[in-house]
């Protein structure tokens, strides 16, 4: 076998499965049965697909004596070519028109679960998702009755924080962090992956039963809790939901909770920001779902205070047509 092959496109990958991912159907093919265990953790498999949509083959190298602690993943892309990084070993490279992705990793790297969970695999959806006419959006997402609040911000705006609040006034969480956007037979919905929600210490302060978690160091050197929102649920998390409401977060220092309504034009500038450039159909899909993402009531909200406090007033003005209509731009103290 050559040296300059890199990724083994020649190795045998034998074990073969079929996911069902927001619509599509992904197919792994390996060599290496932990990494199958770990894609069942996160996606529902599929039998007898017809059509598959995205082919992954990732090879595990036994000779690759790689341990972690991990670095950081990095990504790179041209045109519809992408390139991610993992460590000095592994790596996937990915052709979107061909809608394939080959990889390489060590076998300590295929059985780190929670790694993949909170990094691989983010990282794999962000390579396809554009490919696939999805939105990706900086985002968590709690639902209620599959219809879901989603909160758009940049890092430390609280998203996180307000998340775990919403999910103690009843909520479910879909997704922290990152979620997908798509149509499905015209409607759109929103996928998210079942991930743990991360808060920084300093947040968790406000949660009482995150007293008992041990503290891990984040992807960016902080101390940071993990919370598993459904551990313990037999029926798992929803991975998906019907989104209702976009909130824009600006977190203040004083105890403040304002709504400003955000026109259509302006959220989708916020949004397109942070989207990847894709090919032209790709891109005329992305601004299909567009186009329905910023038709739902989109809000600025600028808040301060306690998150429980917060996450009852967005309750009502979000579900409550009657307090949503009384102002475009509603101000109160919130309760701490």
């Amino acid at each position: 076998m050559s040296s300059h092959d890199f990724l083994h496109i020649h190795a045998r990958t034998e074990l073969s499965e079929d996911y069902a991912v927001a619509g599509f159907v992904f197919r792994l093919t390996t060599n290496h049965g932990a990494l199958l265990e770990c894609f069942r953790g996160t996606f529902p498999t599929t039998k007898n697909a017809g059509h598959v949509d995205f082919f992954f083959r990732f090879w595990i190298d036994d000779g690759d004596a790689s341990r972690p602690p991990w670095p950081q993943p990095y990504v790179r892309g041209l045109v519809h070519r992408v390139y991610a990084g993992f460590d000095a070993k592994s790596s996937v490279f990915a052709d979107l028109r061909a809608r394939t992705m080959m990889g390489r990793f060590s076998p300590a790297m295929a059985e780190d679960a929670v790694h993949w969970k909170t990094i691989i695999f983010p990282v794999l959806m962000s390579i396809v998702s554009g490919s696939a006419g999805m939105v990706e959006l900086h985002a968590s997402c709690a639902a209620i009755d599959h219809r879901g609040i989603i909160l758009l911000g940049p890092s430390r705006s609280g998203k996180s924080t307000l998340a775990m609040a919403l999910l103690q006034s009843g909520l479910r969480l879909l997704s922290d962090d990152r979620i997908f956007c798509l149509l499905q037979n015209r409607d759109l919905a929103a996928f998210g992956l079942p991930r743990p929600l991360k808060l920084r210490c300093e947040a968790a302060k406000w949660f009482e039963n995150l007293g008992s978690e041990n503290p891990s160091v984040g992807p960016n050197g902080e101390r940071v809790v993990y919370w598993d929102a459904n551990r313990g649920d037999s029926f798992g998390r929803p991975t998906t939901c019907r989104p209702h409401a976009l909130l824009f977060l600006e977190q203040q220092q004083d105890t403040a909770f304002r709504m400003i309504r955000l026109p259509a034009r302006e959220a989708r500038f916020r949004i397109e920001a942070d989207l990847l450039a894709e090919t032209p159909e790709a891109a005329a899909d992305q601004g299909a779902v567009l186009d329905h993402l910023t038709s739902l009531p989109c809000w600025r909200l600028r808040y301060g205070g306690s998150p429980q406090s917060i996450a009852q007033r967005i309750l009502e003005h979000a579900f409550d047509s009657r307090a949503s209509a009384k102002s475009e731009a509603l101000w109160s103290g919130a309760k701490t």
